[in-house]
């Protein structure tokens, strides 16, 4: 699929959170509920985040250049940054506002249409995050993800918001409104921290996990026979696209052809193993002492026995 065709995920994204902020905005106004404005913030910084999302998704699927060699989608990445960050923010002034009205209460007005008008953002929301987290795990993008679970977390902050109210309507209990808004705070505050620490581990090169990395082992352990072995095996990923660079060390009399043939037979089954990945592969004998130099990023720069050390 192209990856540019994302972006109608994007603009299905912006367009609920356009109509969220709608319904929301109307129930707060209808009951003036601090947890349903906090709801409405929430739906604010949805709005944000999938304009962002947009631009980033259009970013990534550049082809690779002159100056992004490994192409642009890590792009990505600043995308559910910043949605991590405004989940953040909306957390604290969601926060400072319910403590405020609960140390002043005030009785809430027309609740019942209220809680009508924000289910259905609640409904929109949800059917918008399903179809936003299925496309995401299918074509690998984290932006998409990101804005699922954002919206699906928005779910679960209307559902929590709609008891609270209910419940002060059905015991008049005024307190109880802002206390929902502060665990709804609470709730956000998770979502973020969870989305910017993945997205700042992706632009750390963070190694595939553990499951992608089985998998690649599985595929090399097929490969592993007449003395073949592997080493410096370095893996990450950036947005939807993996990457495996690894050494292959092969018996020093095998022709250049049967060992180009392997490596080319290595590169297919890693990438059906995983699809999408960009894949490196050294080819190096393990009869050399030499090819034992460079196991670690930096190759060793210690001479070998027998050697002098090379002056540059």
């Amino acid at each position: 699929m192209n990856r540019r065709s994302l972006t109608r995920f994007a603009w299905l994204s912006i367009a609920a959170a356009i109509i969220t902020i709608a319904l929301k905005a109307s129930a707060y106004y209808l009951t003036r509920s601090v947890g349903l404005l906090s709801d409405a913030l929430e739906s604010v910084v949805n709005l944000v985040g999938a304009l962002m999302a947009l631009s980033m998704l259009i970013i990534a699927a550049r082809p690779p250049d002159d100056d992004h060699a490994l192409g642009h989608d890590k792009a990505e990445y600043f995308s559910s940054i910043l949605e991590g960050a405004l989940i953040l923010f909306a957390a604290g002034v969601i926060g400072v506002m319910a403590a405020r009205r609960l140390m002043h209460p005030r009785a809430l007005e027309q609740i019942g249409l209220g809680l009508v008008v924000s289910t259905a953002a609640a409904l929109v929301n949800l059917g918008v995050g399903i179809v936003l987290l299925r496309a995401g795990k299918q074509y690998q993008s984290i932006t998409l993800e990101a804005d699922a679970h954002h919206l699906l977390t928005d779910v679960w902050t209307s559902a929590g918001v709609l008891i609270g109210v209910g419940t002060v309507a059905l015991t008049g209990w005024q307190r109880l409104d802002p206390i929902v808004a502060i665990i709804v705070a609470g709730n956000i505050i998770a979502t973020g921290v969870r989305l910017v620490r993945r997205s700042i581990s992706g632009l750390m090169d963070a190694a595939l996990p553990g499951e992608d990395l089985r998998t690649l082992h599985a595929a090399l352990a097929r490969h592993a026979d007449g003395g073949v072995q592997f080493h410096a095996i370095r893996t990450h990923q950036a947005g939807a696209r993996r990457f495996v660079s690894l050494h292959v060390l092969v018996p020093g009399d095998w022709t250049v052809q049967r060992g180009h043939d392997l490596l080319e037979h290595i590169e297919a089954d890693i990438r059906g193993a995983l699809p999408g990945a960009t894949v490196f592969t050294h080819l190096e004998s393990l009869d050399d002492p030499a090819s034992w130099d460079d196991v670690e990023l930096d190759r060793s720069r210690a001479a070998r026995p027998g050697t002098e050390p090379r002056v540059d």
